[in-house]
């Protein structure tokens, strides 16, 4: 600051001494900056106006698009006035020291100017708005609110958690509201003795009886694997969808009914089942021998 100070004092001072001398040049300058300032105002108002009407999707755009403009002209005034007053030099100092104190305060708030521009990207290109439910950074819930810095989600617990708009862009992240609807996935299994074909027509049976289904989405049925004790299966199908209360009606109805159902027709839902063999080498199987209790283990 001193050495700014010390290279524009001498063209000040140069300047302060001849003041009679240029009262035309100041007020030329004056009127010239205030031409810039009307002619900033009023090609803003029209860039916005154009704007506006030729894309209505992003407001925000014509905005900053009009502020631009607006700032360019203001300027461009300011070192046409400086220039008439042949204080150009002090301009260019001050711009040198501007640019300095620019790079110290980028460093310093560069986190904030990642948000910022995430949420410059958010605004245009609107991957998810108010009321969506969504999943950022393994925060599940529905949008509060999407600002310039931060990304508001209320989750299903309750609780409102504020993200940086730079942390979406990091990653991935899933909105769970752009078709209207959602796929549930239902993996489970039955035992080996079980009719495969009828443990198939029973789970589509009883998909097609969820109250919220998509009707124009396929059901899906599919044998994935011979497990250790089950034959499991997997289960998909599409539900309209609006909130989380309909993803978790909708896996509760199927799971209950498919429980009943099964039942019904006699199918195990089979669960993992432990062997012993106590017929090691150098032991005894207690089934190849009589148990004998006396009265003393009886009690």
């Amino acid at each position: 600051m001193n050495e700014l100070m010390e290279y524009t004092a001498p063209i000040w001072y140069g300047w302060k001494d001849n003041v009679l001398q240029r009262l035309p040049s100041l007020f030329f300058a004056i009127f010239v900056f205030v031409i810039s300032f009307l002619l900033a105002k009023f090609v803003k108002r029209i860039s916005l106006k154009v704007y506006s009407k030729s894309i209505k999707v992003h407001p925000e755009m014509a905005a900053i698009v009009g502020s631009v403009i607006y700032f360019f002209f203001i300027l461009s005034g300011i070192f046409l006035a400086l220039k008439i007053l042949k204080l150009e030099q002090m301009l260019t100092h001050l711009l040198a020291g501007a640019g300095i104190v620019g790079i110290i305060a980028g460093f310093a708030f560069k986190d904030i100017a990642s948000n910022f521009f995430a949420g410059l990207l958010l605004k245009l290109q609107q991957p998810f708005k108010k009321e969506d439910w969504v999943e950022i950074d393994s925060n599940y819930g529905v949008i509060q609110n999407v600002s310039w810095v931060t990304t508001t989600v209320k989750t299903i617990r309750g609780q409102e958690v504020y993200i940086p708009n730079q942390i979406i862009y990091r990653s991935s992240f899933i909105n769970y509201s752009t078709f209207g609807k959602r796929r549930i996935v239902l993996e489970s299994g039955v035992s080996y003795g079980d009719d495969l074909q009828l443990v198939r027509k029973v789970a589509l049976d009883e998909v097609k009886n969820i109250n919220n289904l998509s009707p124009d989405e396929q059901i899906d049925f599919y044998f994935t694997e011979i497990g250790n004790a089950t034959y499991n299966f997997q289960l998909r199908f599409w539900i309209k969808f609006t909130s989380n209360d309909d993803f978790q009606h909708a896996m509760s109805e199927i799971i209950m009914n498919i429980k009943k159902r099964f039942e019904h027709e006699n199918i195990s839902i089979a669960y993992p089942v432990t062997t012993l063999d106590f017929g090691v080498k150098g032991g005894v199987n207690i089934f190849d021998h009589t148990l004998k209790f006396s009265h003393k283990d009886s009690v």
